[in-house]
């Protein structure tokens, strides 16, 4: 006697690997944001609005502002490249973001955050933000990761070719 197949088993096991292709899927897009200059915020400012973004940036110490007891934090950061031939070309990450904070004509953008001030945020430190833009060009950031070019001599996260 030949055995039936099982129906609800089969269709169980397609809805199970069609969920886990689907979280696969969105879990993999919602996370493939790539790091972009103050330069390409500045220019895109409308189009970006209100989009969650990723930017990097070279702190500008002297704009460092703290509420300990609100925890209201801002800072501006400098343009500073997102290609890494060019940072190398320039001499290294920690040149770069010198170079950045020093010149007055770079882009600059603020960041807003609340929250404890990270130990690493100081001048010409990477500023790695996520946040988005609002409607007066602030960048309000979620998350901040510094890298310290003193201690992280490194080069900026990947970036998106055009």
């Amino acid at each position: 006697m030949k055995k039936k197949p099982n129906y609800k088993l089969i269709i169980g096991a397609i809805v199970i690997v069609a969920a886990l292709g689907y979280l696969l899927i969105s879990a993999t897009r919602s996370n493939t944001q790539y790091f972009m200059t103050v330069d390409e915020l500045i220019s895109q400012k409308s189009e970006l609005e209100g989009q969650k973004l990723r930017m990097s940036g070279a702190v500008v110490g002297e704009s460092i502002q703290y509420d300990p007891a609100t925890l209201d934090l801002s800072f501006v950061v400098a343009q500073i490249p997102g290609d890494h031939r060019l940072i190398a070309e320039m001499g290294g990450m920690a040149k770069v973001l010198a170079e950045a904070v020093a010149n007055p004509n770079a882009a600059r953008m603020t960041i807003h955050y609340t929250g404890v001030k990270p130990d690493l945020l100081k001048d010409e430190a990477q500023a790695i933000v996520t946040g988005s833009l609002d409607a007066e060009g602030v960048f309000q950031a979620t998350e901040l990761l510094m890298k310290c070019p003193s201690k992280y001599e490194s080069i900026l996260p990947d970036q998106v070719e055009d």
